[in-house]
C-alpha cells in the first residue's frame, strides 16, 4: 500500500452543505471481518443530506457521510474469505463511504462483473437495489399495471421507469419540468405529469377512474396527501424519501376515508440486511445492467473534497439522474 494520506469529508456538526469539511487522515488498517477498499467513485444520495442536516442521527459525531461507492480491494483483514487485493468491488448502507480509503465489512462487499465501472456501480447500488426492493419486494409489479412515480428523473425514478416498463407496467411519473418530462420518457415512462396543481384529478383522467394501485412517493410532506388521493381502493401508498421533509402527524383514519388503502415506509437495509439477500437482489440488478435493460445516467459529478456543492444541488433539485464524487 503505498499512499499516505486519505482524503476524506466530515461532519463535526449537523446543518448545511457547509459542515462537510475536506479532511487528511491517515489510511486505515483492516481488521478481523473488514477489507480496506481504495474507493473510484462514491454515490451522493439524498440519505446523505438527512444525516448531515441531522434528520438521521449518526452514530457518534464527528462522522463521516456516504453509503455506497465502489473501488478496488487494497487489503483485506483475519478471516475474509472470497476477496483479495486487486478485486474491483461495490457496496451500499454502510456509513463512512465520503472517504478515499475506507473499510468496509467483507459481508457487506460485492465482487463488480467486468462489464460494469466503478462508476456505473457506485451510481446504481444504492439506488438500483432500492429500485429492486420497490418493483419487487415492497409490491411485486405485474405487466399491465399502472404505477405512480415521484422525480422520475431523478437516480432512482429513472431506474424505476425502465424496470417498471421493463415488467410490462405502465409508468405514470409525476415531476417538476418538461425537460424533465422528457427524460422520464425516455426511461419508459407512458405519461408525465408537470407540477402538483389537481393531481389526483389528472390521475382520474389518464385511468379512466380506475386510479392506480400502487403509488412511489420519494417527496415526502409536500405530496403525501395528494398521494393517497391518487390510490385505488386498497391501494398502496410507499413513502420511501423525504425530499421536501419528513411526513409527520399521519391520521389512520385517512387511510380508511379513502378506500382501506395501506402505507409502508421501506428501507432498503430491511430488505438486504441478510447476506443471501444481498447477494440475490445484487446478481438480479447485475443482470439487468448486463442486458441494457437498465441504463443509469450519471448527471452530476463532483470532487470528493466539493461534497457540499453535491449537497446543494441535491437539495435544490437540480440533480438529473445519478451524483458521484470522485476521489
Amino acid at each position: 500500500m503505498t499512499a499516505q494520506h486519505n482524503q476524506v469529508v466530515r461532519v463535526y456538526q449537523t446543518g448545511g452543505p457547509d459542515v462537510l469539511v475536506p479532511e487528511f487522515v491517515s489510511v486505515p488498517l483492516p481488521h478481523t471481518g473488514e477489507v480496506l477498499v481504495r474507493q473510484e467513485a462514491i454515490g451522493a444520495n439524498f440519505i446523505d443530506t438527512y444525516f448531515r442536516s441531522g434528520l438521521y442521527k449518526f452514530p457518534t459525531l464527528p462522522a463521516i457521510p456516504g453509503m455506497e461507492g465502489a473501488g478496488v480491494v487494497e487489503a483485506v483483514g483475519k478471516g475474509v474469505v472470497g476477496l483479495s487485493a486487486g478485486m474491483r468491488v461495490a457496496y451500499t448502507g454502510v456509513l463512512g463511504g465520503y472517504a478515499q480509503y475506507r473499510l468496509v465489512p467483507a459481508d457487506r462487499l460485492v465482487a463488480l462483473p467486468d462489464g460494469i465501472s466503478t462508476e456505473t456501480a457506485a451510481a446504481v447500488m444504492l439506488r438500483g437495489l432500492s429500485a429492486h426492493m420497490l418493483l419487487w419486494q415492497v409490491h411485486r409489479v405485474r405487466q399491465g399495471e399502472t404505477i405512480l412515480v415521484y422525480a422520475p428523473a431523478g437516480g432512482v425514478g429513472q431506474l424505476l421507469c425502465q424496470w417498471g416498463s421493463y415488467l410490462g407496467a405502465r409508468v405514470i411519473g409525476v415531476t417538476s419540468s418538461e425537460h424533465k418530462a422528457d427524460i422520464a420518457r425516455a426511461c419508459g415512462a407512458a405519461d408525465v405529469l408537470v407540477g402538483m396543481d389537481n393531481l389526483p384529478e389528472r390521475v382520474r383522467e389518464l385511468t379512466n377512474g380506475a386510479m392506480v394501485p400502487v403509488v412511489y412517493d420519494s417527496i415526502g410532506r409536500a405530496t403525501f396527501e395528494a398521494s393517497l388521493s391518487c390510490l385505488a381502493p386498497r391501494g398502496l401508498m410507499v413513502s420511501y424519501g423525504n425530499a421536501s421533509g419528513p411526513v409527520t402527524g399521519v391520521n389512520v383514519g385517512t387511510l380508511a376515508a379513502k378506500g382501506s388503502l395501506y402505507l409502508t415506509r421501506p428501507t432498503l437495509s430491511s430488505y438486504i440486511g441478510a447476506r443471501p439477500a444481498l447477494e440475490a437482489a445484487t446478481q438480479e440488478l447485475f443482470a439487468m445492467l448486463e442486458q441494457g435493460a437498465l441504463r443509469p445516467t450519471i448527471g452530476q459529478r463532483f470532487a470528493l473534497a466539493e461534497a457540499h456543492r453535491a449537497h446543494e444541488v441535491l437539495e435544490a433539485g437540480g440533480t438529473i439522474g445519478s451524483t458521484i464524487l470522485l476521489p
